[in-house]
């Protein structure tokens, strides 16, 4: 009886109930998605890249040489020359080094050139290996040969092969630059799938990966290349992070930069930081001005309900039944618009996700309600209800001046 009075009274004003709740609708949304991207962003970078203790590159800002050597984000101011590879990767203390070489593409996918040990010592989320269906160039090159050869056999991350629809066999020509269209296409030498790799929720999935000879070779440079973008270094010992760091950026024959991904990532987030707490103000001035409409919404509508009031009082409702009625009300403005908008975010997401993805490399769950949307959402109806005691203690106050006339 209680639930089928208050349906009846929102009913009765169904157009400013639909605009609160639509009020309520946005303020969720925007609350929701800019916690949940930031989140599921810091979510995706943080699981990008495990394993590697040294990223190593042409000198320029920390921040960019991450974005572009793991994100696959911006680009190199410069590269890196391969006789310096070469001797950094014999130190000692190195386990292994894995160089990367980027700047071409596929139908706007980025090529990376780089070994077969990339797929060993590669390592993304909680140190898990890349796990790959067919094999990878270089794997049926002869230990006799001394020289590289040019196999153009290409490993193709997860998204790519779905998006494109290339399965192993099939062959694709590169070509120079990043845009998703180019005149500059590489058709001479065209490159076959052998491998795809398993998904992974990184920029991995986006990359096409192929060998350093054949990338050499694809330009017609030769199959060794006398520069790269950058390597990861893998250490036989931690502790000997800091000391080779200081010693490749004291480099004497070229300007090189050695980061520490964690660090890095640590510093991308601080500078994201006041931009995140700005979003989160706005999100949550809006919230609270939303629900602030839900408690203008009866406060207005108070004068038109008295004669509601009245008969309600005649049909025996005590003040505390009509007060638990306001207080209903506005609970089912405030959950209904929760729900619209939690079911409205999970289908946007849904559906742009693998678009976010590919444009920019991170991975965006469609998953809502996860455990960091709890309190936002308690929050909310907590908050709804504390501004709703304003118009359901005037209501209160009221009946109970009706008793006593009575």
């Amino acid at each position: 009886m209680f639930v089928k009075l208050v349906l009846g009274s929102l009913r009765t004003r169904r157009l400013t109930v639909c605009l609160t709740i639509l009020s309520v609708f946005v303020s969720t949304l925007v609350v929701l998605g800019v916690e949940h991207i930031r989140q599921e962003a810091r979510s995706s970078f943080s699981k990008t890249v495990a394993g590697v203790d040294l990223i190593v590159g042409a000198r320029t800002g920390q921040i960019n040489l991450l974005l572009y050597s793991v994100f696959r984000m911006g680009s190199a101011t410069s590269n890196i020359s391969w006789q310096s590879y070469q001797h950094i990767s014999t130190q000692p203390g190195i386990a292994w080094s894995v160089p990367i070489s980027l700047g071409d593409s596929h139908r706007g996918y980025r090529v990376m050139g780089t070994t077969s040990d990339y797929f060993r010592h590669f390592r993304y989320g909680n140190n898990q290996n890349l796990q790959l269906q067919g094999h990878a160039f270089g794997d049926y090159r002869s230990a006799a040969d001394a020289r590289p050869a040019a196999d153009f056999n290409a490993v193709l991350g997860h998204a790519v092969a779905a998006r494109l629809g290339y399965a192993v066999g099939d062959t694709f020509a590169i070509a120079h630059g990043m845009g998703s269209t180019s005149f500059n296409v590489h058709e001479q030498s065209p490159f076959t799938v052998t491998g795809i790799l398993a998904a992974t929720g990184t920029p991995v999935d986006q990359t096409i990966h192929v060998s350093l000879e054949s990338l050499e070779a694809a330009h017609q440079s030769g199959p060794i290349p006398e520069s790269i973008t950058a390597f990861m270094i893998g250490l036989e010992s931690r502790l000997q992070t800091f000391t080779l760091q200081r010693e490749i950026n004291a480099y004497a024959q070229e300007p090189l930069l050695a980061i520490l991904p964690g660090v890095a990532l640590s510093e991308l987030w601080q500078m994201m930081g006041v931009v995140e707490r700005m979003l989160s103000l706005i999100a949550g001035l809006i919230m609270v001005s939303a629900l602030l409409g839900i408690a203008t919404m009866l406060l207005s509508t108070l004068q038109q309900r008295q004669r509601e009031i009245a008969v309600l009082r005649a049909l025996g409702a005590r003040p505390l039944f009509l007060f638990l009625l306001i207080q209903a009300e506005a609970l089912i403005m405030t959950v209904t618009g929760m729900l619209l908008a939690i079911a409205s975010l999970t289908l946007t997401l849904t559906l742009v996700a693998g678009a976010i993805s590919r444009q920019f490399g991170v991975f965006i769950s469609a998953q809502v309600l996860q455990a960091d949307a709890i309190p936002y959402l308690v929050g909310m109806i907590v908050l709804a209800m504390l501004l709703a005691l304003i118009p359901a203690t005037l209501v209160y106050q009221r009946s109970a001046t009706l008793l006593l006339h009575d």
